[in-house]
């Protein structure tokens, strides 16, 4: 006797339907970007009913909202990259922010949120909302920095990691991190020293 299909919909007991989901999202998201990743498509890959993606979410916007919520706190990652002494801010920045990239549980929602900033509005202001609002203006206000110079701080970094984990453009994308630190930490302290 075969046990019956199991269809898509709530599943009994407790439910991880809701994170299910969010997973498909960020996945589908990176891979496919904001235009090309469908609810039904996000519904299939984690194993639910589309009207449940609708339930828990809304609307596509809403899911791509909570999907790509930035999987690190920025208060944690502005105290690693402020404790120390500021003639060593470039070197921690580098090392800081390469290291929450190549961790292969946060990339795949890192990935996501950059593909959909080059491709949608949405993507864009939410990069945008959390680079300015949760990372330079604090930065600013900590070291006492013009705007500018984070800006170009950032700029070097989000490029780093487009051509490195997005674009994968050798030979940034086998170069190693205490490479690539080498290479960006003096760079980077000029900025952050004003």
């Amino acid at each position: 006797m075969t046990a019956p299909a199991r269809r898509p919909g709530r599943r009994p007991g407790p439910s991880s339907s809701r994170d299910d989901i969010l997973a498909a999202a960020r996945v589908l998201f990176g891979e496919r970007g904001y235009d090309k990743a469908s609810i039904r498509a996000i519904a299939r890959e984690a194993g639910v009913d589309p009207a449940l993606v609708h339930h828990f979410f809304g609307s596509k916007e809403e899911l791509f909202a909570s999907a790509m919520e930035f999987p690190v706190d920025p208060a944690v990652f502005l105290g690693q990259v402020m404790a120390g002494p500021r003639s060593q801010i470039g070197e921690r920045l580098a090392r800081t922010f390469l290291r929450i990239w190549s961790d292969p549980r946060l990339r795949p929602q890192f990935v996501g949120i950059f593909r959909s900033a080059a491709t949608t509005e949405q993507g864009a202001a939410l990069l945008r909302e959390f680079v300015t609002r949760a990372i330079l203006a604090r930065v600013a206000e900590a070291l006492g920095l013009p705007p500018l110079n984070l800006a170009a701080a950032a700029s070097q970094m989000l490029g780093v990691v487009m051509l490195k984990y997005i674009v994968q453009v050798e030979p940034m994308a086998s170069a190693t991190e205490d490479e690539l630190v080498a290479l960006l930490a003096p760079t980077l302290q000029r900025y952050l020293e004003g």
